[in-house]
């Protein structure tokens, strides 16, 4: 059984196989990518960008929708465009509050074990975290000098 302990950073994205613009469409929408891709899936839910990507599928999934709502609705340019905006900002602040739920939920799509994306992604920068917090208690965590 795979699990966080053992799955290691993703492979480098040269050796990835990549879905087609398809596939991808798809696969933003929320269709289950096949096993072939399953390196992918990991690599984009936590690759450095991973925030950008989420954000990138979350435009693609709002778009046609505002697309279709400014076309449709009738009234003034500049009321359609409030409503529209007003949406959008809407579907952008729950996409970013479900940011972690969401990038989980693809890699447990792809057969990794819940978990998996997160372990990875934190793999990634403890030392740098391990730094941070010596620096921290270093400077915060230091007892005062008694008056005696």
């Amino acid at each position: 059984m795979v699990g966080p302990q053992n799955i290691g950073p993703p492979k480098p994205p040269a050796s990835l196989r990549r879905p087609g613009p398809v596939r991808w469409l798809l696969y933003a929408f929320g269709r289950s990518l096949p096993p072939e891709y399953r390196e992918w899936v990991l690599h984009d839910v936590t690759a450095g960008t991973w925030v950008v990507r989420q954000l990138l599928r979350a435009i693609v999934q709002l778009l046609p929708i505002a697309v279709l709502l400014y076309v449709l609705i009738p009234g003034p340019a500049w009321v359609r465009g409030c409503a529209v905006l007003a949406g959008l900002l809407l579907g952008f602040f729950y996409s970013m509050a479900l940011l972690y739920e969401t990038t989980e939920h693809r890699a447990v799509k792809a057969g990794y074990p819940r978990g998996t994306a997160a372990a990875v992604r934190n793999q990634g920068g403890a030392a740098e975290r391990e730094e941070q917090a010596r620096r921290y208690a270093e400077r915060w965590r230091r007892l005062p000098p008694r008056d005696v």
